[in-house]
């Protein structure tokens, strides 16, 4: 294209102004999109902070009821005890099923071996070695 064409140098203004403009909306729909999608997460945010809070104090709340159902307990033993042989026989009932919970626990965390990927570990080692293998043909 010559310089002297006037058509030649309005159609590379024209497509020059296009992709200016094109580059600025395209700048601005990303500038709105993060703007909506910042808003969105704090909104949702917001929501699990409240939904935590309500979950701790759930617990909370069903730990207080724990305490008061022993002390109820207890209070039911003293119908036929004193209140300190209640209290003795609830504690101890109390930490013996906290014992075989522990024991069981522990039970468990035995059976699950080493936090590693074992499985995982040995496939890829076979793979490798099967890649090599074949390497060396």
């Amino acid at each position: 294209m010559s310089s002297a064409d006037p058509r030649a140098h309005d159609s590379e203004d024209s497509v020059g102004a296009l992709v200016t403009r094109a580059s600025q909306q395209l700048s601005k729909l990303v500038r709105e999109e993060m703007r909506l999608a910042r808003a969105e997460m704090t909104a949702k945010g917001k929501r699990f902070g409240v939904g935590g809070g309500l979950f701790g104090g759930a617990g909370l709340t069903g730990f207080l009821a724990a305490q008061a159902l022993t002390g109820a307990v207890i209070a039911a033993v003293a119908l036929l005890l004193p209140v300190w042989a209640s209290a003795l026989i609830v504690a101890a009932v109390l930490a013996v099923v906290g014992a075989v919970m522990a024991m069981a626990g522990n039970k468990q965390i035995a059976k699950a071996g080493p936090p590693t990927p074992e499985q995982t570990i040995d496939s890829v080692k076979a793979d490798v070695a099967e890649i090599k293998e074949k390497t060396q043909r």
